[in-house]
């Protein structure tokens, strides 16, 4: 089938020689597949879990436990979708350091919809989750492997608890975003917490006209 644009929104799996387990800040957007809402609703501007809503908002706890140089700064589940600020730390020192300068404005602003520069990348999927033996945890992941582990564990408890082996929860790509300085951080954090109260004007709302976040 030939590669049509508009509709495969084919782009850059990853910024060409960037390493993805470098130490840094990362936002990441994951949506439901089909972009169904069926983690909860937005009731006067909170969002109210329902039970696959708190399987996936709570699993984000187990993510620091496989990855030990990993942690979730900030996360928010939506009806459709998660965003979560996720930071890969350097092991040989436990600290975080921002990552290399790639062609990237040094700071974003307050969005009402998910950030999109010039940094922001759609990957496909997410990396096969590391191999690992028995209660042995991974010391340094690409984001890649980290956003991979999460949607197959998460996907697999919500499997388990329907009955429905093989069901796709996630849809197969995901957005990512390099931050860049504190300044960013900071900004991105807020967009975080202030999502559900932003939600009717959300590109991810299922009223919103068509984007490249609501597509494909």
């Amino acid at each position: 089938m030939k590669y049509n644009p508009d509709k495969h929104h084919r782009r850059s799996i990853r910024l060409k020689g960037y390493d993805y387990a470098s130490p840094g800040s990362y936002f990441v957007t994951i949506c439901v597949q089909n972009h169904e809402c069926i983690l909860g609703e937005v009731v006067d501007g909170e969002m109210r879990l329902n039970t696959y809503g708190r399987i996936v908002d709570e699993f984000w706890r187990q993510v620091p436990t496989h990855f030990t140089n990993v942690t979730v700064d900030a996360r928010i589940t939506m009806p459709n979708h998660i965003h979560a600020i996720i930071t890969i730390h350097d092991p040989r020192r436990g600290a975080v350091s921002a990552p290399d300068a790639v062609s990237a404005p040094d700071a974003v602003s307050a969005p009402d919809v998910p950030v999109t520069t010039n940094t922001d990348v759609l990957r496909e999927g997410g990396e096969t989750p590391p191999l690992q033996t028995p209660g042995s945890a991974v010391a340094r992941p690409t984001l890649g492997q980290i956003v991979g582990y999460y949607k197959y564990q998460s996907t697999k408890i919500v499997n388990q608890m329907c009955d429905t082996s093989g069901t796709r929860f996630w849809q197969r790509n995901y957005w990512e975003h390099i931050i860049r300085n504190e300044n960013a951080f900071q900004h991105i954090y807020q967009y975080v917490q202030d999502n559900p109260a932003l939600w009717e004007k959300d590109q991810l709302h299922p009223d919103a006209p068509p984007n490249p976040f609501n597509q494909g």
